[in-house]
């Protein structure tokens, strides 16, 4: 997306989103309603400490994904048993605000999350307790960006999405009117 053109969501968020939830929280000022500060994501690359290419693969995928060129986590410590040393490459990091954010927000909710299979929407129990939520997604491919034929190893993404406030109901609230598709509690009728 364009540098100049305004996030669709981001528009939402400040014209619909925050009257609406100042007035059901009851909050007399703007600035003290929920917000999406950052999100978070991370891709784990076991063998990347081996085959320097795996890297160079995944972080041009995670680029096309996110916009953003990701960042190399590395090894903190020396482990035998995975065969790993302190500084070897571990994974890829990228951590996304403003523009960027709310663009891949919206992607995710309106356009990746429905292309799962047999998805019946995310987890309410998957908040930290401290307002921020956590959502693991299998492939990697699902992001319509990522050119299949391409791929040579199908890897998960983990994304945390940050929000301002401390109370999980706040920060469900908000990803809920910003269009995040939490499942539906079923009702189990009596016999």
């Amino acid at each position: 997306m364009s540098k100049m053109s305004s996030s669709n969501l981001k528009k939402k968020y400040q014209k619909e989103i925050v009257p609406k939830l100042a007035k059901e929280l009851g909050l007399k000022n703007r600035l003290a309603v929920p917000k999406v500060e950052k999100v978070v994501i991370n891709l784990g690359i076991g063998e990347g400490a081996s085959d320097k290419s795996v890297i160079e693969k995944t972080s041009r995928d995670l680029a096309v994904i996110t916009g953003q060129v990701p960042k190399i986590a590395k090894a903190r410590a020396s482990i035998a048993g995975f065969k790993l040393r302190a500084g070897d490459p571990i994974g890829l990091m990228v951590i996304l605000r403003g523009e960027r954010m709310y663009d891949f927000l919206e992607k995710l909710f309106k356009v990746v999350l429905p292309r799962l299979r047999d998805f019946q929407g995310l987890p309410v129990k998957s908040f930290d307790g401290r307002g921020n939520y956590n959502l693991g997604i299998v492939e990697y491919i699902v992001f319509p960006e990522v050119d299949y034929s391409k791929v040579e190893k199908v890897r998960g993404l983990q994304i945390t999405i940050a929000t301002n406030t401390d109370d999980n109901q706040k920060a469900k609230r908000l990803l809920e009117l910003l269009g995040m598709p939490f499942e539906k509690i079923k009702i189990q009728k009596s016999k």
